[in-house]
């Protein structure tokens, strides 16, 4: 509205009243009596109680000729209160009861609430008409509300018209120009008694006169409010609440909502010359009520009284308080005044959640005092206002609670904590803007965030405040936490009394019947007088300080008098000391010295003493003259001093800052606050002392134990009078300032994504306390009445709120806001002001300003024009000072004039890296508020910089961001920010490069110290030269094609650490860019922590290559700390070849589908006649060559295609074409290998009757099975460990066809074994020219033609089949969706989890999802958050698609808890932890779609065929314990769970969403479309598999051994991409002598790699090289092949063996094996580790390795095992099993190998681990307590007993009767007897005998005298894993000499189910042991028989020389079964001629 000048505006008014004066002249009415007299007339009435102080106020005079009366009885029957209707003219007066005279002001004004009120009637009555009128009560409370603001009068003038409309603009201007008048008048009535309630007649001056026309329209009026009644509820009776304590008598008291404005009663007001004060009594001090008592600590539960110590009872407050806060989980709303004990009732509730982990719980037992609390697994967070009070808390809380170990920690922007910090913390406390940096990371801070319980949120009224929104924001996060997680989380809000507490409660979300407690100034313990004082004269001139200074020196003396002592409190530091001298000042003119002189008092002398040690002139001065000051600029000694003399008496006046309100508690009888105008470096100006700050210094004022009442003074200007007035007597209802602040804080929301459309944004606004005070008080937020009527929710109004938000952060570039769909999503930009606090109008400018080349001092202006500076504004008194600091300080171009506020920010910006400090005191502030901001700003526009890939400008950045941090340029020496004296750095700065870092540490502390001129300082420099964290990189590239080249960095920490400069952990960005544009092409954040400082460091990633390449990138990796501390790396693209990535497509034809019949074969036909009639399109393709062709064939296309059918095919063909032959299908998976054995087994093995067999490392069946089997289903382990000895094995011989499935994952972790197995098929069938036909299958891939080569597949014959991945029978539909990189994976994690249910109910709302994602632990994880948003749906159980009977007999079935609550929900989990039976169930629910939703791992992908609709990939990363990082998934993994997208027979397409980070969203989005060209990784472990050939003597040779590799696929890439592989050809030497330069580098290259891999096995003794080339295999060697080991775990075995291990070293050595390096450790399980450790018989530090090393988790893990532990986590069960599942080989490989080092009992010992892990029991248990049923006692009392007999051998020997009556000596239970019968009859009886002996052999012969139970011939071992057969080891040697001659194992063969075999069976691989078994004679029918075996062991020839050996038989599996042959004759040798040996024997 257009301003209108109030004086024109006032003449006009003039104009207009003397034409009414005129107007009622003519009237000639009878004069009126005077006010006064009236008053005396009343005076005598009797209806005058004197004591009620009821007043009846006068009218003038009245006229009956025109007036009609209307008495107020009348008035009540219309249901109006006289005061709602204001007679005409009616004044103020002097009350009755001498409460109250008001200034004249008042009295004589015209602008009274009558005058009001009539205005208000007449608008009403001409308003009536409109749709919704406003009652006139309602419209003059709210102009109220508006005049008594202390907003600009421009916001007044709009805010009016608004209220009233532009048909009264003259009222309006008439309310502002008489603004005070109005708004002292209604203080002065509302201080006033009310009137007396009624007069016995009508009487003309207790009624009010009205006019008919009024009378009619309150009628109207009447009429109105009854039909709008609904609409006025908020004005209706105040609801009684129980925990409400206000004396309503009392006057001060308020209604509820804050609808009474009125002073206490006794409220006087004086007007003296230099000010007006207002004086307001200290109100009665409470007594208990009816019925209350104090609650004594004694009486208490233990937690209390331990917490309480030094308590009696609690205060009456807090025992009103403590039955809700003590015993309830209610939130809570706690209003009391300052120094009611609010803390202690805080505390209260904090105990409260501390019981709640507490053991023994102390609500269960009040006695009991010690207590153990579980302080892992919740937070509770204390918000305070200030830093100050933080610490005051803090130091508090851990004080009182450090008793039960309870940690305390401030974590304020001073105060910063470490992640370990934050996990040993059980309170945080903090302050607003911090809580909400913290929360608003979301997820970032899982530790802290999720385990919150208990949210105290202190001072509450600060929602008035500017820091509200803050608040505000942060109580809507937490509410909604709690809605979308379901966890409780406690608020407990804490204030000062507040007129409008009910809607401070409705917005905690408080019961207001059992959570809300006010407590009115009665309850302070000293009750407060007040004095407001407005000083004449304008703010801030000469007069109003004179006049400010006059009246604090008059209240200071006053007091004085009256014996009290004072503190005066002042706004700035420097005012403390003027005001101190002006007191003594005035104290000398007034001759009134003796008031402060400290003289007298009996400590004033040792005062002075302790003065001495004072280093404050000032302060020394000042005591004699018994004034004090205190500031936070003082020294901590200083301050201490002056507390502690103010607190003894000696001093009688302290001056001080507000910091000593906060921070220090430290009472005075009174306190004066000496002005209001506080300079505020944020607003640059001066501003009004915040209320917060008003109410905490009065709450200072009275001492509990001295005086009976406090006096608190404010001496404000004459304009501040009635804001103080008001606030501080709660006249004012509390607002929200949530709505400026509305736009940064929906980013926020956005940014965490909690809120991601409109309608959530609007749900959001009604958390907040805007929209509770938005419906209470419309008008005052712009909602005019009838858009209120209409939508009394204001979802409109919220709505609009929101769009407006959200289309000016879309303009910020911040969100993306889709208008049509409404979806709102977070930008880059807009999470990086989230995350740095940064306003979306600074944004703006930073998206216009920004360039990519800008130089600081560009950036420095950039930052200066922001607006979190457009409050700095330039004062002419600072222009001088200004310029000053612009020479000394600046070193950039500041652009601009001084004048200009952006100037001068950059000025002070510069000044402060400068290290130059400005003398005046407001520059100062502004200094340090601009340095504050500016290192944050600066942080963000790096982040941005990074988003944006601008190299030189993040590196411009991030070093300002460190100058500011600093304080120290970047073209300063590094070394300036170390301690070191000026002149040194003067001279390093002087010396340039000569002195650069990387020189000086070439340099001895000698030269150094000559360079600088100071040979001090030389050791100082050298010693901080070597701590200087810079990283040394290395970087190797390899190409993948011509347009994605993988960098592998290799980092070197290149310092030593020192704790004091580095901390705990130092982090780098690491980016590579380009060297021509410096663009960045990757960037990564890198944390390198102490204890990792000497680990291996490897970063992996791939960047774009783009044409023309530069010649060179750089990786620059830069810390994020330090100044200097940056290495640049230069990758050269000189050598780099880009390999032709042709990649061969077959495109589909357009053929007619095949029909089954085709197959011309009814018992094919039939098969598939169960699935379909015709082939599809692919299928019908590849058809004839793969069912009429014996060509090896390559089929590429994507999953779900139908390549399962394609290998029928070729299987088909194989048994028709070579009948007899064997099939083996290689799967790369078990999960793939039991989904073959599952289909093929139910659907061929029957009707086509052929024979399966499984083989892998759960199921090894005997060498007959798979001799009879037809198709052998395996994985590349097996069949390399199988095919390895092929010589030997006629069925592998037999084999005709090899189907390989999913070769493309030769690059993986397996190819290689894949690589050997094709190269070796390929072998066997040159040498026994039979061919084997290969068939290979995979997803489509980029170099199918190499692959092809490889695999012989003759593309000549059309048989290499390539096709894209849209060859799909369901087409997909593929998203990706980037994240950012979160520092952290779970963070990352749960950012995903919101988005993922979105995509569910977008894409697929009732078909069935697969969610896959990275580990077990986040199956659950992702589940629990997808119930929780379900929660909050309008139905639940929206995905569950069964009813409750059957979804209760499915709960009933499931074992794991998560899963349980998850199928609720119809959401299932899936991964290799789960039981099976948890799986099955979850997969037949899914098929069945009774739940839509699965939550798998991987696994799920490979091994289970359950398609989905949608698919989400939830992460593409999964963590590697190798790098204890997280590390890629292979892309075909990611392929194959793309490949569950679509159901065939459903779907018309399927949906995929893959989530990554957003660097690596471009090479999902690249490969996935055009397919990942296959590599080799086969050099990487060359050597294990070279060993295995040479032990088959396959390779005789290196010339062998280089043949061997032109077999493999690592053969032809490495031709085609040598860069990939490490070797080094420039372009042009590739095409040297048509490519023979490059074949013979090729060469050389390999015989390096051979040379090396032979080294490395001679090394491990495991292959002898001789001289001319010649390899041959060592026994170990052979061990190692044949159990399929590393050659390094038989190196470490070698290395420590030793005879006469103990237990725990051979347990050592077993748990070294390289095969554990896999076992995954996961994240934070270190710590369960350790927990695991310390239950354990040999502790995880035993080990010697960390606990996050894979092997002490194994070492755990057995050890758990065999004291049968059960495991904290069902992770680990599954990790127990792999680990169990290796442990079996490499147990008994180690045997052999010991065998082979000739040490007999270390041999025996490993046996012992042997039998122990089999059985889980340690070597000292006794042997009985295997058995089941039997109790560890009773077989411990059982072994002392009988000793020997109790051993097993024993026990298997026993009678039935014996049996009977052991299970009866052991105790065992009878529902338990039948399985202990049955274990004992499986125990062997075994009768050994030993003959014939000859000097080269001895025979063992073994009988089992009691027939074998199982036909398998299984032992008992119910613990372990997998079934074990029973076998034996016969071992001959020497026990006196600890030697072994011959080891052999020996077994029973039982008919065709013996079992063992393969890599797990077998005698001795050595010198010392013969292949296979012992032999077996004899033995009957299995099942019932007593088999028989004979073991005949080579003797060495010097056994006979000795001539006698002792012969062991040693069970492999029962502990201490045993049997002895000792001393047998060995007969001597007859003599016979050397003959020559051969070698090698």
């Amino acid at each position: 509205m257009a301003s209108i000048s109030p004086s024109s505006a006032e003449e006009q008014w003039r104009q207009q009243l003397a034409a009414m004066k005129d107007a009622v002249a003519a009237l000639k009415l009878p004069p009126t009596s005077d006010v006064s007299d009236l008053d005396d007339q009343y005076d005598d009435s009797d209806d005058t109680d004197d004591s009620d102080g009821y007043y009846s106020s006068a009218s003038g005079g009245a006229g009956q000729d025109i007036w009609d009366f209307i008495s107020d009885e009348e008035l009540e029957e219309l249901g109006l209160a006289p005061s709602d209707v204001g007679g005409i003219g009616r004044g103020g007066g002097s009350t009755a009861g001498g409460a109250m005279s008001f200034p004249s002001s008042s009295s004589s004004s015209s602008y009274t609430p009558a005058w009001l009120s009539t205005k208000c009637l007449a608008m009403a009555s001409r308003s009536s008409q409109a749709a919704a009128p406003i009652p006139p009560d309602v419209l003059q409370e709210q102009i109220m509300d508006v005049l008594q603001s202390s907003r600009p009068e421009e916001e007044l003038q709009s805010q009016l018209t608004d209220l009233v409309g532009f048909d009264d603009l003259d009222f309006v201007i008439e309310l502002l120009a008489h603004r005070d008048e109005i708004v002292a008048a209604a203080l002065a009535e509302d201080a006033a008694p009310p009137p007396a309630a009624s007069h016995n007649g009508p009487s003309v001056g207790g009624s009010r006169l009205l006019t008919k026309a009024q009378r009619e329209e309150q009628l109207r009026q009447k009429d109105f409010e009854h039909k709008t009644a609904v609409l006025n509820a908020a004005s209706a009776k105040e609801a009684e609440y129980p925990h409400v304590y206000k004396a309503y008598h009392a006057g001060n008291s308020l209604s509820v909502t804050g609808k009474r404005y009125a002073l206490p009663a006794g409220s006087t007001v004086a007007e003296k010359e230099k000010y007006t004060e207002y004086y307001i009594p200290a109100g009665s001090k409470g007594t208990l009520g009816p019925g209350q008592s104090l609650v004594k600590i004694s009486d208490l539960d233990g937690l209390c009284r331990g917490t309480f110590k030094g308590y009696t009872t609690l205060n009456r407050m807090q025992s009103l308080v403590y039955p809700v806060a003590y015993k309830t989980s209610e939130n809570m709303l706690i209003c009391a005044p300052t120094g009611a004990g609010k803390t202690d009732a805080a505390m209260l509730t904090i105990l409260h959640t501390i019981g709640q982990y507490a053991l023994p719980s102390p609500v269960d037992d009040a006695a009991v005092d010690d207590f153990a609390v579980d302080g892992e697994d919740f937070k509770i967070v204390y918000v305070a206002p200030m830093k100050a009070l933080a610490a005051e808390i803090t130091e508090k809380l851990g004080k009182r609670l450090a008793w039960l170990g309870i940690q305390v920690r401030e974590y304020t922007g001073d105060m910063q904590l470490t992640k370990a910090e934050i996990v040993r913390t059980q309170i945080i406390v903090t302050t607003p803007e911090k809580w909400d940096v913290v929360t608003r990371r979301g997820v970032g801070d899982t530790e802290l965030v999720q385990k919150v319980r208990l949210l105290i949120i202190d001072e509450v009224h600060m929602l008035h405040d500017e820091r509200g929104a803050v608040l505000e924001s942060l109580v809507a996060r937490t509410e909604r936490q709690v809605e979308s997680t379901q966890s409780l989380i406690r608020v407990v809000g804490l204030s000062a009394t507040l007129p409008n507490y009910i809607d401070v409660a409705d917005f905690l979300k408080v019961n207001r019947y059992a959570g809300l407690f006010y407590f009115d100034a009665s309850f302070r313990p000293v009750p407060l007088q007040q004095h407001f004082i407005g000083v004449k004269g304008k703010a801030g001139s000469k007069e109003g300080k004179e006049n400010l200074d006059t009246v604090a020196f008059e209240k200071a003396r006053d007091m004085l008098e009256q014996g009290h002592q004072i503190m005066v409190f002042v706004h700035s530091r420097r005012d403390t000391m003027a005001t101190a001298k002006m007191l003594h000042e005035k104290a000398t003119d007034e001759m009134c010295l003796d008031l402060f002189d400290p003289s007298t008092h009996p400590r004033y002398e040792a005062a002075v003493a302790s003065m001495k040690t004072s280093k404050a002139r000032e302060i020394r001065d000042l005591l004699p003259k018994g004034l004090g000051i205190h500031h936070a600029g003082m020294a901590r000694s200083d301050r201490n001093l002056m507390e502690r003399l103010f607190g003894e008496g000696v001093l009688k006046v302290l001056c001080c800052t507000a910091t000593l309100a906060w921070g220090v508690n430290l009472p005075a009888a009174a306190v004066i606050i000496k002005g209001t105008q506080v300079y505020s470096a944020q607003d640059g100006k001066f501003v009004d002392l915040g209320i917060l700050d008003v109410l905490q210094i009065f709450g200072r004022a009275g001492r509990p134990q001295f005086e009976d009442t406090g006096i608190g003074m404010i001496c404000t200007s004459h304009n501040k009078l009635t804001h103080y007035l008001t606030a501080v007597t709660e006249q004012l209802p509390i607002e929200s300032r949530f709505s400026a602040k509305l736009v940064d804080n929906l980013n926020a929301e956005i940014a965490l994504g909690t809120v991601t459309s409109i309608p959530e944004a609007v749900q959001w606004i009604g958390y907040s306390y805007l929209f509770v005070r938005m419906r209470r008080n419309p008008m005052a937020y712009g909602i005019d009445w009838a858009e209120f009527a209409q939508d009394p929710m204001l979802v409109q109004r919220r709505r609009q709120l929101a769009v407006q938000a959200a289309r000016t952060l879309q303009q910020s570039q911040m969100i993306i806001y889709n208008e049509a769909t409404e979806e709102l999503r977070s930008k880059d930009v807009g999470r990086i002001a989230s995350q740095f606090y940064i306003l979306h109008s600074s944004i703006q400018i930073f998206n216009t300003m920004m360039r990519q080349h800008a130089t600081e001092a560009d950036v420095l202006q950039m930052i200066a024009k922001s607006s979190e500076f457009d409050n700095i504004s330039s004062r002419d008194s600072e222009n001088k000072e200004l310029s000053k600091l612009k020479d000394t300080g600046t070193v950039c171009d500041v652009g601009g004039t001084i004048d200009s506020p952006q100037t001068k920010t950059n000025i002070l910006l510069q000044s402060y890296i400068s290290k130059v400090q400005p003398d005046d005191f407001a520059l100062g502030n502004d200094l340090n508020y601009v340095a504050q901001q500016s290192a944050r700003i600066c942080r963000a526009l790096f982040m941005i910089a990074l988003n944006r890939r601008w190299g030189h400008q993040c590196l411009v950045l991030l070093s300002l961001s460190k100058s500011i941090e600093r304080r120290v340029w970047p073209f300063e020496h590094p070394l300036s920010q170390f301690e070191l004296p000026r002149p040194v750095l003067a001279q390093l700065d002087e010396k340039g490069t000569v002195a650069s870092i990387e020189s000086l540490r070439d340099m001895e502390p000698g030269e150094i110290g000559s360079l600088v001129r100071n040979h001090g300082a030389g050791n100082k420099i050298s010693r901080i030269l070597s701590s200087f964290p810079t990283l040394t990189v290395e970087a190797e590239i390899a190409p993948l094609n011509r347009d994605v080249l993988r960098i592998k960095l290799y980092l070197y920490p290149d310092f030593r650490w020192n704790d004091q400069t580095h901390g705990t952990s130092e982090s780098y960005y690491i980016w590579v860019e380009n060297s021509e544009t410096s663009e960045i092409y990757h960037h990564e954040y890198f944390v390198l922590s102490r204890r990792k400082l000497h680990d291996d460091h490897e970063m992996n990633f791939t960047i774009p290559l783009s044409d023309p390449l530069p010649d060179q990138i750089y990786v620059r990796a830069v810390s994020d700390r330090w100044l200097g501390a940056e290495t640049v790396t230069p990758v050269s693209f000189q050598h780099l070849i880009r390999p032709d990535t042709e990649s061969v497509y077959t495109d589909l034809l357009d053929l007619q589908p095949l029909p089954i019949s085709a197959l011309k074969n009814p018992v094919l036909e039939d098969i598939y006649a169960q699935r379909f009639q015709y082939f599809n399109p692919m299928q019908t393709q590849i058809f004839h060559t793969l069912y009429h062709t014996p060509a090896n064939v390559l089929l590429g296309s994507p999953t779900g295609s139908g390549k399962t059918v394609a290998a029928e095919l070729a299987m088909w063909w194989a048994f028709r074409e070579r009948p007899g032959s064997k099939v083996v299908y290689i799967a790369p998976m078990k999960a793939l290998v039991r989904e073959r054995i599952k289909d093929w087994g139910g659907r061929l093995a029957g009707p086509a009757g052929l024979k399966l067999v499984e083989l892998t490392g759960d199921n090894t069946p005997d060498t007959r099975t798979i001799q009879d089997a037809d198709i052998i289903i395996t994985t590349p382990e097996k069949w390399d460990g199988i095919s390895r000895s092929w010589q030997t094995r006629n069925y592998v011989r037999k084999v005709s066809l090899v189907i390989i499935d999913e070769i493309h994952l030769l690059a993986g972790d397996r190819g290689p074994i894949l690589e050997i197995i094709v190269s070796r098929m390929n072998y066997i069938a040159a040498s026994t020219k039979v061919p084997v036909r290969l068939l290979g299958m995979s997803t489509a891939c980029a170099n199918a033609t190499d692959l092809a080569n490889w695999l012989g597949v003759k593309q000549s014959q059309g048989a290499l089949f390539n096709f894209r991945h849209s060859v799909r029978p369901v087409p997909l539909e593929l998203y990706i969706d980037g994240f950012p990189d979160m520092r952290g994976f779970c963070p990352l994690m749960q950012a995903m989890n919101r988005p993922s249910f979105l995509a569910i109910k977008n894409h697929s709302p009732d078909k069935p999802v697969i969610v896959f994602v990275p580990s077990r632990r986040q199956t659950r994880l992702t589940a629990k958050d997808l119930v929780n948003f379900c929660g909050m749906e309008d139905n639940p159980r929206r995905f569950l698609h069964m009813d409750e009977d059957d979804l209760q007999a499915n709960l009933a079935r499931v074992k794991d808890d998560a899963l349980r609550e998850a199928i609720s929900f119809g959401i299932g989990l899936h991964h290799a932890g789960l039981v099976e039976s948890d799986r099955q169930l979850s997969e037949e629910l899914f098929l069945h779609n009774k739940i839509q939703i699965l939550v798998a791992t991987s696994t799920l992908a490979w091994g289970v065929n359950l398609p989905a609709h949608l698919v989400i990939v939830k992460g593409t990363q999964f963590f590697d314990a190798k790098i204890e990082g997280y590390k890629d998934m292979d892309l075909t993994d990611v392929l194959q769970m793309l490949g569950r997208a679509g159901r065939p027979q459903f779907d018309n397409s399927g949906v995929a969403r893959i989530f990554t980070q957003d660097a690596k969203k471009d090479f999902y989005k690249h490969f996935l479309h055009t397919g990942f060209p296959v590599e080799s990784s086969l050099h990487t472990v060359l050597d294990n598999h070279l060993c295995a050939e040479v032990s088959a003597e396959t390779i005789v040779s290196k010339q062998d051994a280089l043949d061997y590799l032109t077999w493999t696929f690592f053969f032809r890439r490495l031709h085609k991409n040598p860069s990939y592989y490490g070797l080094d050809i420039l372009p042009e030497e590739q095409q040297d002598n048509g490519g023979m330069t490059a074949q013979h580098l090729a060469n050389e290259f390999m015989v390096d790699m051979v040379d090396k891999a032979l080294n490395d096995l001679a090394t491990s003794k495991c292959v002898e090289v001789y001289p001319n080339g010649d390899v041959d295999p060592t026994p170990l060697g052979k061990i190692m092949s044949y159990y399929y080991l590393s050659h390094k775990t038989i190196r470490h075995l070698v290395r420590h063996a030793k005879a006469r291990a103990s237990f725990l070293d051979v347990l050592s050595w077993m748990c070294h094996a390289t095969e554990y390096d896999e076992l995954p450790v996961r994240h934070n399980e270190d710590l369960v580790n350790a927990e695991l450790s310390a239950n354990l018989t040999f502790p995880g530090t035993s080990f010697g390795l960390p606990m996050w090393d894979p092997h002490v988790k194994s070492f755990l893990l057995l050890q758990a095992h065999m004291s049968r532990i059960t495991l904290p986590i069902t992770d680990y069960v599954g990790d127990q099993t792999s680990v169990l599942d290796q442990a079996i080989r490499i147990m008994q490989a180690s045997i052999d190998v010991l065998a082979e080092l000739n040490h007999l009992s270390s041999c025996l010992e490993m046996i012992t681990l042997l039998q122990c892990v089999k059985s889980a029991v340690w070597p000292t248990d006794p042997p009985v307590a295997i058995l089941p049923g039997v109790d560890g006692d009773a077989a411990e009392a059982y072994g002392k007993s009988k000793g020997a007999s109790a051993r097993l051998q024993a026990v298997s020997a026993m009678t039935e009767a014996q049996k009977r009556q052991l299970s009866k000596s052991l105790q065992v239970p009878a529902s338990r007897v039948n399985q202990f019968n049955r274990a004992v009859s499986l125990l062997p009886n075994v009768q050994v005998s030993v003959s014939p002996v000859t000097s080269s052999s001895v025979t063992i012969n073994l009988k089992r005298l009691n027939a074998l139970v199982d036909r398998e011939a299984r032992m008992y071992a119910p613990k372990f894993p997998k079934p074990q057969t029973e076998g034996f080891f016969a071992i001959v040697g020497d026990l006196a000499r600890d030697e072994v001659y011959a080891i052999k194992r020996v077994g029973w063969s039982s008919g065709p189910g013996r079992s063992g075999g393969g890599a797990g069976d077998g005698g001795g691989r050595g010198s010392r042991g013969g292949r296979g078994g012992g032999q077996s004679s004899g033995g009957g029918a299995p099942g019932g028989s007593q088999p028989t075996a004979r073991a005949v062991v080579q003797l060495p020839e010097t056994v006979a020389q000795t001539g006698k050996v002792d012969v062991l038989i040693v069970s492999d599996g029962y502990v201490g079964l045993e049997y002895r042959v000792l001393g047998v004759e060995v007969p001597k040798a007859p003599v016979v001629d050397d003959i020559d040996k051969e070698k090698g024997q």
